[in-house]
């Protein structure tokens, strides 16, 4: 696989999950032609990162839901002409890229906001077994094998409350530079202020190794939790809803 020339596909194309797969850490690419790609497509977890020349052979057959990411209109139109009604068109939001831009003294402060009954800590290996038997919080670690897999590659922080899991920021890809940051809370404690929390410390324990915590929103409210911890808005970009039918 001549790897500089699939790149080149993604050239200007600033997302973390692309860096990721790129970078041999995550996901995998798959290629018209090995020697002399025209047309790419990266899958990392539930994403499908479409670039080059569109090419129906390069569409996924869909085994679950998954999120399908054009380049550009004309790979837009090949998956709405190839799925119909199977796809969901739809925005997502992309965060700027500000490694400068954190304000250290109200991420602590916003950290100091937990109430009593609540436990913040760093993801460990109990934490990522709760993460991964329930479905509103498996996203936290699911593109990771095991517990010794996540300890080498990324940090996540928690919130547990009468010792059990319900909330948590971590990693959902890695690269060499830094993380794309996931986080999640139980439904029956959202509007709490959790995700806030669990958000600011897990920027700060970014901060503190040098890596940067990169963000991508995939609706509104993401986009205001980004912004309330420091993020700017970048722009929208079109998203299709694979769904098995």
């Amino acid at each position: 696989m001549d790897k500089c020339k699939a790149a080149a596909l993604f050239d200007g194309w600033n997302e973390a999950l692309i860096w990721s797969c790129l970078q041999g850490h995550m996901g995998n690419m798959i290629l018209d032609d090995d020697e002399n790609p025209l047309s790419a497509m990266i899958n990392i977890g539930d994403f499908c990162f479409f670039a080059g020349n569109p090419s129906i052979a390069l569409l996924p057959i869909p085994d679950r839901t998954k999120l399908l990411i054009p380049k550009d209109g004309a790979w837009g139109r090949l998956i709405e002409d190839f799925y119909g009604k199977q796809v969901n068109k739809t925005l997502r939001y992309a965060i700027k890229k500000e490694p400068h831009i954190f304000n250290k003294e109200m991420l602590t402060a916003y950290t100091k906001t937990l109430d009593d009954c609540y436990e913040l800590r760093m993801f460990d290996q109990e934490t990522f077994e709760m993460a991964r038997m329930e479905e509103w919080s498996v996203d936290l670690c699911s593109q990771f094998k095991d517990y010794k897999d996540y300890q080498k590659k990324a940090i996540g922080t928690a919130i547990l409350h009468q010792g059990k899991l319900v909330a948590g920021a971590s990693p959902y890809a890695t690269y060499n530079e830094g993380i794309e940051i996931e986080i999640d809370t139980k439904p029956e404690y959202r509007c709490r202020g959790l995700a806030t929390v669990c958000g600011a410390k897990l920027i700060l324990e970014c901060l503190q190794r040098n890596i940067y915590p990169s963000w991508d929103a995939h609706d509104l409210r993401s986009v205001a939790l980004a912004e309330k911890l420091g993020y700017h808005l970048d722009s929208s970009y079109v998203t299709y809803e694979l769904s098995v039918r």
